[in-house]
């Protein structure tokens, strides 16, 4: 029994919703007689909303996605070389978005600090989508003792302060870009934890899954070929709108000066060098505030859609 069935034939879609569908889907009659009912996702049909600032937001995600890769192959200024004659230059064609207090060009910096922010939210994102969502999973449709004592060790681990741990282990350990991935990562475990199983609880409540043990499946073959597939999607949503949490966490890691050791850009480095001259040069500090501003509003808003498009559904947290 498939988990996801697409209408294959759009000509004779009558939608009607009943209290007993599967959770997502658009209940649709067949037009051969006495056929039976086809279902279809119903992001599919929502397609169509999804308006002109869901775009303009993917778009600047895939820019921002581009510089991060291509930052090397592109015609720009060495980010670490310092110029004291133009220091703090404002915009101009020399440098389309101003030069830092070193002389810095600002624009070249803000692409290669695109990089960190795109390795460490990435990282961290895919380490916690892997385990976590795997031990979700797991727990969630196996139940009994084993999910009270993962549920009780991740309410504990989500109840102690994640900023003062991740300070703690970078001043005792040191700065770098591996291991403040691997960090953010461990802790954002818990979270797509309690995420996946409280999706895996709804879908594992749905008359297919039920239907499945009734026809004699395996547990195994009902948690890969049943209820993963539907998790898998609004979990990935959720993700995209904690890629955003994670790059505020490394730009306030790099405001405290715990971030990637300089002088490699990032954002949040920029914005702590252009903090003392904001009254004489506020391009300084507003330049990768605005860029990480924007990266992050993308990511919520794309997240947002995507999530509200999958039918994501709140219960059991």
């Amino acid at each position: 029994m498939e988990a996801l069935r697409p209408l294959d034939d759009a000509a004779d879609r009558v939608i009607g919703v009943g209290a007993d569908d599967e959770p997502g889907y658009d209940v649709i009659p067949s037009t051969v007689g006495g056929g039976p009912e086809r279902r279809s996702w119903r992001g599919r049909g929502r397609k169509r909303k999804r308006g002109v600032a869901f775009w303009l937001a993917v778009f600047w995600l895939l820019v921002v996605a581009f510089c991060a890769v291509a930052a090397e192959w592109l015609p720009l200024p060495d980010p670490n070389r310092p110029d004291v004659l133009d220091r703090l230059e404002g915009f101009s064609a020399e440098h389309p978005l101003g030069a830092d207090p070193l002389g810095r060009d600002q624009l070249s910096r803000v692409i290669h600090g695109a990089r960190v922010s795109l390795v460490v939210s990435v990282s961290a994102v895919t380490i916690g989508l892997i385990v976590g969502g795997t031990i979700g999973t797991a727990v969630g449709y196996l139940r009994g003792r084993s999910e009270r004592v993962v549920m009780a060790i991740v309410d504990v681990i989500a109840a102690f302060p994640a900023l003062i741990l991740l300070l703690a282990v970078l001043a005792f350990i040191g700065r770098s870009l591996t291991i403040i991935s691997l960090l953010i990562g461990a802790l954002s475990i818990p979270i797509y934890t309690r995420v996946a199983r409280a999706n895996t609880l709804s879908i594992a409540q749905r008359e297919f899954v039920h239907a499945a043990h009734t026809l004699g499946a395996k547990r195994s073959r009902i948690l890969f070929r049943e209820i993963l597939p539907n998790v898998v999607p609004p979990v990935a949503a959720f993700a995209l709108v904690a890629m955003g949490l994670v790059i505020v966490v490394e730009g306030s890691l790099a405001l405290l000066g715990l971030s990637v050791p300089p002088p490699d850009p990032t954002w949040g480095g920029m914005i702590a060098n252009g903090k003392p001259h904001l009254e004489e040069a506020a391009h300084v500090a507003l330049v990768p505030s605005a860029a990480m501003f924007l990266t992050v509003l993308s990511l919520n808003f794309v997240g947002d859609v995507l999530r509200r498009s999958l039918d994501v559904r709140d219960a059991n947290l």
